[in-house]
């Protein structure tokens, strides 16, 4: 049974959702106002997994991953993230467009690397200014409640009326200090308060109408108005990157709990952050890489995808181009495997060869996904898996090859990648067959100038003991 680790209750647990075999899942989406870089995707790709394992697994999973399309602000890592400028709107000033050309834009990029990636579509990508009327809703709600108040068109949520502040994050009240950076807005009773709807200067580029003022919402309030609009007032499981926690996270339990009087989320799983150089890779840091930095080095999405999985998410990796290298050389192994699966073919009888008994490889792969998607220890099974099927091969063992190919394609489908089944040129097996020629006549000098020959052509030539051979890609 798969166990989760749960940022709520700070252990793994059992995954249990609320709804037999149906699993609700909230991602938080991207801001559309500039490239996605592989730390957002190193996130993105956890819910891809879990996603991918609870459907191999016989579930039913609904997916929802917004797009922030406005009030998410400059400062976000300073206080509730309620201050600076809107980020979509500075950069529609500094690229001359309206901020709806900048999100269009930098949405479709997005949704074309996810597709790169083979990340698998949300079943819906809800905009927030699609939502604006929901938000409002929500909000005026909260003030007839008594836990948000106005003042001067703006809308905050009173956090010291909800009494389990802090619960997700462990930043509760009495923990809570302003920092020297935090610029206390004049209307905040609190300076821990955080902002529902604010009002939009005369020169802002987004505004929309409310009771309050034409102004937009808070970047919080976005998250619970479409969470609740497509997956109800309890969420199975609420994913995000380890930033999202504080502020976020934090303020959507908040207010979507005080609003529903339900619990807001059963499973919250957070992935750690994607290092470079040991520090997180970031646009404030102007440190992150883009999918497009990957593909110019030469190297491919299947093995960005790999090297991302080779850390489980709930540790940090740190990227680095060798860890690109190995997972490339990983990936050759895994679909030379699945390439010579196609061609393999026993010298000998089917009865009386030994079939290559698979269940342990499941039962391994199952228990590695099993506790809390340990993709690390699946991708090891795929490589034993492989290990082992080549030296059944090459001792003309293998009776199942049929079977070994589904299983292998199955593991692929969970952990998302695309396996690939290589042609090999006619010159390449015209040249290995001679090969096999003239070692049967012991001329080895010409054995040894034809591998070159292969090699020097990007392939490889491995031979058997009984004098049969396998071609992989160089």
């Amino acid at each position: 049974m798969l166990k989760i680790y749960n940022t709520l209750t700070k252990k793994k647990e059992q995954f249990k959702p609320i709804n037999e075999g149906k699993v609700s899942l909230y991602t938080c989406g991207p801001t559309v106002y500039d490239f996605v870089h592989l730390g957002n995707f190193k996130s993105y790709l956890t819910a891809d997994i879990l996603r991918r394992y609870l459907e191999y697994s016989g579930y039913e999973v609904r997916h929802i991953k917004n797009i922030t399309d406005v009030g998410h602000l400059t400062e976000d890592d300073i206080a509730q993230g309620d201050s600076g400028e809107d980020k979509i709107a500075q950069k529609a000033l500094s690229e001359k467009k309206t901020p709806k050309e900048v999100a269009d834009f930098y949405e479709e990029y997005f949704k074309a690397a996810e597709k790169k990636l083979n990340i698998l579509p949300a079943h819906y990508f809800p905009r927030a200014t699609a939502h604006i009327p929901q938000m409002i809703k929500i909000i005026e709600k909260l003030l007839e409640k008594g836990l948000a108040y106005e003042k001067n068109g703006n809308v905050f949520f009173d956090v010291t009326k909800f009494p389990e502040y802090g619960k997700l994050s462990g930043n509760t009240l009495k923990n809570l200090k302003v920092g020297a950076r935090l610029e206390e807005h004049p209307d905040k009773k609190n300076p821990w308060d955080f902002a529902l709807w604010l009002k939009a200067p005369k020169v802002h580029l987004m505004k929309f109408s409310s009771p309050w003022s034409l102004g937009y919402p808070g970047w919080h309030i976005e998250c619970t108005a479409m969470s609740l609009e497509y997956l109800g007032e309890t969420i199975d499981i609420h994913t995000g990157g380890e930033d999202n926690i504080f502020p976020h996270h934090e303020a959507e339990i908040a207010q979507s709990e005080s609003y529903t009087g339900q619990k807001f989320v059963n499973f919250w799983v957070h992935t750690r952050f994607l290092l470079v150089d040991g520090e997180k890779m970031s646009k404030s840091k102007h440190n992150f890489y883009k999918l497009e930095d990957v593909l110019g080095k030469g190297f491919s999405p299947m093995e960005l995808r790999l090297a991302l999985l080779s850390s489980q998410h709930c540790n940090q990796l740190n990227f680095s181009w060798n860890l690109l290298s190995q997972s490339r050389a990983n990936l050759e192994s895994i679909n030379d495997f699945y390439t010579q699966l196609f061609a393999y073919e026993p010298k000998i009888e089917e009865a009386k060869l030994a079939n290559f008994t698979l269940d342990a490889y499941k039962q391994e792969f199952t228990a590695a996904m099993d506790d809390d998607l340990n993709t690390p220890k699946a991708l090891a099974v795929i490589l034993k898996l492989v290990s082992d099927g080549n030296k059944m091969m090459a001792e003309k063992l293998l009776g199942n090859p049929a079977e070994v190919k589904l299983l292998l394609e199955d593991f692929a489908q969970v952990l998302g990648l695309i396996l690939e089944k290589r042609e090999i040129p006619e010159e390449i097996k015209q040249l290995a067959e001679e090969r096999k020629k003239v070692r049967e006549n012991k001329d080895f000098a010409s054995s040894d100038d034809l591998r070159q020959k292969i090699e020097k052509l990007g392939y490889l030539v491995e031979d058997s003991k009984d004098g049969e051979y396998i071609i992989k890609k160089k």
